[in-house]
């Protein structure tokens, strides 16, 4: 294992424009380089190169980071090997170090599996190609699906001969142990697991294979048509596309992926030019491969049989798309047809122009589709209705909701604002069962930290601004053990109030992280040698919860810990080098973007902006900002609570009318002395 101390070296030798430069053109602009981008394909150069930071960013694509990752990223390296690959062109010797019994052991399990996978791998392609049984039966199968040798090769296709130990005898002919070929779920009970089945690698990232699946080919109603490799040590089905591998540059350079349920659907698209494609092999999609989507595009492509059975496979498993903030389509085939039999049908440039003139976004497609099948009927209609809301609900890009909620309303035929309404609702239930769900792993956390005799790390406690006491909705008090609900209903707004609205939390949220990675290392008070990010952390510290955006959250929980641990702020190169891939992203975001006021604080809070720019102000606009972000906060705690105050009042609760009418006029008093603080009126409600 290369030593820290080796590893920030290579770090700290390595030059941006040196590392770009072998695989971009770059031009001098200023200060900085340019280039067309290596991620995307465009014509006017978007890439840029900042060697006083030492990062990049495309503002085409909006992909960024520092020279480790670009190789990462752009090779497909690890981590291990693209500091080996830096530490070769600057010659630097690397220091390894010797690790634990257990880490070496548990390294060199991995690697011995990937090594048995790999000879697996080479017996069914042997196998397929010199063997009459795998030449006769297999290589006539794809043959006739009119896979190219080269084709075969790509994607380690094979075969398995239908005698019982035919790869278990050679895998111990060659030094591969029981153990491990039982592991990886290739001989079972003495036997091959696949037998008499043409024969799918199924490969990580890096090309290595890590599974295998099997299909039979003769007719046969008691064995299943595929089998897979059982969950190993390298093999975690729920995080694996197949096709990925060999699909990941197509898909940067598209940006756009599209998913097909078949392996033979992958490999006659890849072969036939549509190389951008990958599969789910029949499965659920999870957060997992939404996630290693996420790494290459914001843009899903669906393909779908036009029967009855591909239209519900169209509906099932979006939900985990939409909430990864990925961008959904669907394409419905002709009846009759999938994937692979309508481009043999067709030709390439036909499908190609048909993939572009039937696609449709996922969310219209669900919405025609639920109508269609409602009718006339007013029950049927409402479910629909209720059920295209949730799903609407699922859209993290407030923006982007915002612009869905304002077509929709038209196209469901009821007033915007009831379906604003209807979205809230099913935010704020998942919002509450977040929450919820938060606390109980971080009671969860804590509890096994006492039991292993570590302290807990509370967070810094925050200002004595008037929020002891409060009841939140969704939370129970010490004093009562109640639980209330969380609103059934948020208030009703104005469309464009509450389109605003969502896109002011985000925003807020996203510029406190920008404040606090360019400034957080800042004084805020010299005398007390109080930094930014201790100011900030303190006061938001009590709102950890209520953020929107997971990751946010998660940030600012481990800053707090830093705090605490490391006695001063981090600077930013601790945020653009942190282990945390999304961390990178949001700190080379941050050091990469100027700094801008927002309009909304002269439109919305009255504020003069005739102040100095903010890195040349940062005290000034962390306090301005904070007391923003805690009235955005309040505002939403405000609607919250009145829904609840009109939910009582209508059901005649008159003890809980009374608790949450006191809780409104400390939320109004708190909304009041911010307000004045910032120079602004609040109304009141």
């Amino acid at each position: 294992m290369i030593t820290e101390d080796s590893v920030r070296e290579v770090i700290d030798t390595a030059r941006i424009e040196d590392i770009v430069g072998d695989f971009v053109n770059l031009r001098r602009r200023g200060n900085n380089y340019s280039g067309l981008c290596p991620f995307h394909n465009e014509k006017t150069p978007s890439f840029n190169v900042n060697p006083a930071r030492n990062i990049y960013k495309c503002f085409g694509c909006g992909v960024g980071g520092d020279p480790v990752k670009f190789l990462m990223e752009l090779e497909q390296l690890p981590f291990p090997d693209a500091i080996r690959w830096i530490a070769r062109k600057y010659n630097i010797k690397l220091e390894e170090k010797e690790v634990s019994q257990e880490v070496r052991e548990e390294l060199q399990e991995k690697e011995s599996l990937i090594i048995t996978n790999d000879f697996a791998r080479t017996f069914y392609a042997d196998q397929l190609f010199h063997t009459e049984e795998g030449k006769s039966i297999g290589l006539s199968y794809f043959r006739s699906r009119g896979f190219r040798r080269e084709t075969l090769a790509a994607f380690d296709l094979g075969y398995a001969s239908a005698d019982s130990d035919t790869l278990l005898r050679a895998a111990r002919a060659a030094g591969h142990k029981d153990e491990q070929l039982e592991k990886l779920g290739l001989v079972r009970n003495g036997r091959d697991f696949f037998r008499d089945r043409v024969m799918f690698t199924i490969h990580n990232l890096a090309g290595k294979p890590i599974a295998f699946a099997g299909r039979i080919l003769k007719k046969d109603a008691k064995a299943p048509k595929y089998i897979n490799s059982p969950e190993s040590e390298i093999y975690h089905k729920s995080d694996v596309l197949y096709g990925m591998f060999q699909a990941r540059q197509a898909v940067r350079k598209a940006d756009r992926i599209y998913m097909v349920e078949g392996y033979t659907d992958v490999i006659s698209l890849h072969q036939n030019g549509v190389k951008n494609v990958v599969a789910t092999s029949g499965t659920s999609l999870t957060d997992g491969q939404a996630s290693l989507v996420k790494r290459f595009t914001d843009n899903v492509t669906l393909l779908y049989d036009g029967d009855k059975a591909g239209v519900k496979a169209a509906l099932r498993g979006v939900d985990v798309l939409l909430t990864s903030d990925l961008n959904v389509r669907v394409v419905l085939l002709p009846d009759g047809h999938d994937p692979d039999s309508y481009l043999q049908a067709v030709g390439t440039t036909a499908f190609s122009e048909y993939l572009e003139a039937a696609s449709k976004d996922f969310l219209y497609f669900k919405a025609d589709l639920l109508l269609e099948e409602a009718g006339d009927d007013v029950a049927r209609r409402t479910t629909a209705i209720r059920d295209i809301g949730a799903t609407l609900a699922l859209v993290e890009d407030p923006l982007k909701r915002a612009g869905y909620l304002q077509q929709f309303s038209g196209r469901l035929g009821i007033e915007e604002s009831l379906l604003v309404n209807l979205v809230n609702t099913a935010i704020a239930d998942r919002r509450a069962q977040g929450r919820k769900d938060r606390e109980r792993e971080e009671r969860k956390v804590q509890r096994e930290r006492r039991a292993s005799g570590k302290p807990g790390l509370d967070p810094p406690r925050a200002a004595d601004d008037g929020w002891e006491g409060l009841v939140e909705p969704g939370w129970a008090t010490a004093e009562s053990g109640e639980v209330e609900e969380a609103p059934p209903t948020a208030m009703p707004a104005a469309p464009e109030a509450s389109s605003q609205l969502a896109v002011g939390h985000e925003f807020q949220e996203k510029y406190l992280l920008q404040l606090l990675v360019r400034d957080g290392h800042k004084l805020y008070d010299e005398a007390t040698e109080t930094s930014i990010a201790t100011y900030f952390t303190g006061n938001v510290a009590d709102l950890l919860n209520d953020f929107d955006k997971p990751v946010y959250r998660e940030l600012l929980q481990t800053v707090i810990a830093y705090l605490q641990e490391v006695g001063r702020a981090p600077d930013p190169t601790w945020y653009t080098e942190h282990a945390d891939s999304r961390w990178r992203q949001i700190a080379i975001d941050a050091v990469a973007t100027p700094y801008t006021y927002s309009p909304n604080w002269r439109e919305k809070y009255g504020l003069r902006l005739s102040q100095k720019m903010p890195e040349e102000n940062h005290r000034l606009t962390a306090e301005i900002f904070l007391r923003i972000f805690r009235m955005e906060k309040i505002e939403r705690k405000c609607r919250d609570n009145a829904g609840l105050i009109a939910r009582y009042e209508k059901d005649g609760n008159f003890s809980k009318l009374k608790t949450h009418l006191k809780v409104q006029m400390k939320l109004d008093e708190m909304r009041r002395d911010l307000a004045r603080e910032l120079g602004t009126v609040v109304l009141s409600r």
